[in-house]
């Protein structure tokens, strides 16, 4: 089984839990996006497997951060029309919460 979560209506964000996450820029190249998303699950696991190794999970951390970086998911938002950027933020208390107040339940 597939979880979907629900777009916001400008595609940005996905919202999980009531909170938004940024999306992947869709500008890049589907072959771009498909190395920078395992080179993200490779350094996730990196992450995991550390284990007690403070400066292997330090280095495996800012390659996780650096593969959401370079996707759009962190960093510089990759929209140009000045819209702040509400990563991480609750839907309810963004511009976006009359839309996600209309969402069904599910």
């Amino acid at each position: 089984m597939t979880v979907r979560y629900p777009d916001t209506p400008d595609g940005r964000y996905f919202v999980v839990r009531g909170r938004l996450w940024r999306k992947s820029d869709p500008r890049l190249d589907a072959e771009v996006r498909e190395g920078l998303v395992k080179a993200l699950m490779s350094a996730r696991r990196a992450v995991r497997d550390a284990g007690d190794d403070s400066e292997a999970v330090a280095a495996a951390r800012r390659a996780v951060d650096a593969a959401k970086v370079a996707l759009g998911e962190r960093g510089p938002v990759w929209w140009d029309d000045g819209a702040p950027d509400y990563n991480r933020h609750l839907a309810k208390n963004t511009p976006y919460a009359d839309w996600f107040a209309g969402l069904p339940l599910g």
